[in-house]
């Protein structure tokens, strides 16, 4: 189990007045400082202490993937189309060079975070891979400096450790690496390397793996441009996706750029608008058009730790896997004030965030595809917007999974650190016009959400499926790839059904004059996975309502506001039934 345990067990009753409590119980050996359960970690050894290893967590960029220890396939995030290899492992930038210390064999720096975190493997069982061979393991192949993948199991306990030891230089199988094996921006048609600024000016691209427009390591101002990527695609999606070859627009090595009044076009392959890429860029753009046509093509795309400042932006994307509002591998910060965002292909949300990003007074529209993505320990923060996904029932990547209208999970391609998945919003309207409103799978995740309209138009559709997967896209392990959701709600009105498997777990407080009309429900994980021991604790603070419209399952419940039963029962996990 996980070290630095604690807590206590509690017993649970039941107190009736004009309310109706419950105070829940746990299993002290199941509660730790942070608690992992069924997710999967990543990261180096620090230190060994017989079976207690202390790894500093962080996701390695070519390698192991706990995608690829179970028998699957890298992880797959919804938003890339079948046949697209962006998303897979693949190396870091150039400014990460070959030997620098932490760097794992297959020239494979790791993205490491401060987080550390101390296991006990006494129980887990320990393979070792070494490129496309997996062979039995013991401790004593877990050395300081090692690269390690561990899943924890439903009870918050080591149960499976990946030591990586692939040869230098050997990608994992499967992998169509070409130019993304290597930190590569291409080519550009027009560059701008001096500090200045730049008035009604044209830039134009036809070429392959090559920008109209880049700007580098400058200060510069563009007012009334015209940037046109017409023709020529990339050679390798990741090196578009994650660096910005064949991008119309690029900025890089800590450009400074202010853009007004622009107008960019792209209909090349793989080719996105206006792209920011690495630590210390910084794109602010105002009152611009951003049309981009073709596949794998996003509206504002930032990766590598890259800053993007949209305001009043008209965005259009047509292309499959071509969110509106774009992140990738690295992340970054980005912030968007007004306009409109849409997209029309499919597996194209309107925001895909492997970032930080906040969203105000803005439409975000997604005709094919879900509406918003959080993949991993990423954000995506709403205020005042109108937002609409209707995905596919058979076109997207993840419609056999799940469909759905907001979904937030770890894909496990490496594209996004492990942790915490955080979703919050504020005013303004959230609609559904297909599937499940929230889908949470594969992660941990807090859900905040005040005074939102939520209107979901698909009478089959639940208001949150908080479950495991199949694992067909390598979204963890089956069986032990559950979900954990902290919902809490403020000024709210909840209509819908709430599904939990029994490896997830949620606990959702209503709160500030909250009204939630609905039934909550444990349903078995699909995949037999060991049951966890939380999975629906539900708190009711007063002045806030729960209207039952069918009989409930959960763990436990805190009620001190109101609780309309209509005729059905709660049925608690001591097997308490409330009417």
């Amino acid at each position: 189990s996980l070290i630095a345990s604690s807590g206590a067990d509690t017993s649970s009753s039941v107190q009736e007045s004009s309310s109706i409590q419950q105070e829940s119980s746990a299993d002290s050996s199941l509660l730790t400082q942070t608690d992992y359960s069924n997710q999967t970690l990543s990261g180096q050894v620090t230190e060994i202490s017989d079976y207690s290893v202390t790894l500093q967590l962080g996701g390695m960029n070519q390698g192991m993937g706990p995608g690829m220890n179970n028998g699957t396939n890298p992880g797959t995030p919804p938003d890339k189309p079948d046949g697209d290899t962006s998303g897979m492992p693949s190396d870091p930038p150039a400014d990460m060079p070959s030997g620098t210390p932490g760097q794992m064999p297959g020239n494979a720096p790791m993205d490491m975070e401060t987080e550390t975190v101390t296991l006990d493997l006494s129980d887990a069982v320990i393979t070792v891979q070494n490129g496309d061979t997996t062979t039995d393991g013991s401790i004593a192949d877990i050395v300081l400096g090692s690269y390690i993948t561990v899943t924890i199991d439903n009870n918050n306990t080591a149960a499976l450790v990946v030591v990586g030891t692939m040869n230098p230089g050997t990608p994992p199988s499967g992998g169509n690496f070409g130019g993304g094996a290597e930190f590569t921006q291409g080519d550009t048609a027009n560059l701008i390397d001096t500090d200045g600024t730049y008035s009604g000016e044209s830039y134009a691209s036809t070429s392959d793996d090559e920008n109209a427009l880049r700007i580098d390591g400058v200060e510069v101002s563009l007012t009334d441009i015209t940037v046109d990527k017409t023709s020529g695609s990339s050679s390798n999606t990741e090196s578009g996706d994650f660096y910005g070859v064949n991008a119309a627009l690029l900025a890089t090595n800590g450009a400074q750029v202010t853009i007004a009044n622009a107008t960019v076009n792209s209909s090349a392959q793989n080719g996105n608008g206006v792209f920011s890429y690495g630590e210390g860029t910084v794109v602010n753009i105002s009152d611009s058009v951003i049309t981009t046509t073709a596949d794998n093509s996003g509206g504002i795309q930032t990766t590598g730790g890259g800053t993007t400042h949209a305001s009043n932006l008209t965005v259009t994307t047509s292309g499959n896997s071509s969110a509106a509002i774009r992140s990738d591998r690295g992340g970054g910060t980005v912030t968007v004030d007004g306009g409109s965002y849409t997209s029309n292909g499919y597996n194209s949300p309107a925001v895909y965030s492997t970032a930080d990003i906040t969203v105000e007074n803005a439409e975000l529209t997604a005709n094919h595809s879900e509406a918003l993505v959080i993949e991993g320990k990423n954000s995506i923060t709403l205020k005042d917007c109108v937002v609409s996904g209707n995905m596919s029932d058979d076109k997207g990547t993840s419609s056999d999974e799940n469909v759905h209208n907001v979904m937030i999970y770890q894909s496990m391609s490496g594209d996004a650190d492990v942790g915490t998945s955080t979703f919050s919003i504020t005013g303004g309207q959230l609609i559904s016009n297909n599937g499940d409103m929230f889908y949470i799978t594969n992660t941990h995740c807090i859900l905040t959400l005040d005074n939102v309209l939520l209107t979901n138009l698909d009478e089959d559709g639940t208001l949150m499926s908080i479950t495991g997967n199949s694992a067909s896209h390598g979204w963890g392990t089956a069986g032990s790839n559950g979900a954990s959701a902290e919902v809490t709600v403020s000024n709210q009105t909840l209509e819908g059904n709430i599904i939990v498997d029994t490896i997830s777990s949620l606990t959702l407080t209503l709160s500030e004059n909250s009204t939630f009309t609905g039934a909550i429900n444990i349903v078995e994980n699909q995949a037999g996975g060991t049951a966890v021991s939380e999975n629906a604790c539900v708190t009711i603070e007063a002045g806030n309502t729960w209207n039952l419209t069918g009989n409930c399952t959960i763990t436990s419940l805190d009620n001190y506001g109101t609780i309309q039963f209509n005729g059905y029962t709660i049925t608690l996990a001591d097997g308490t039934v409330l009417s």
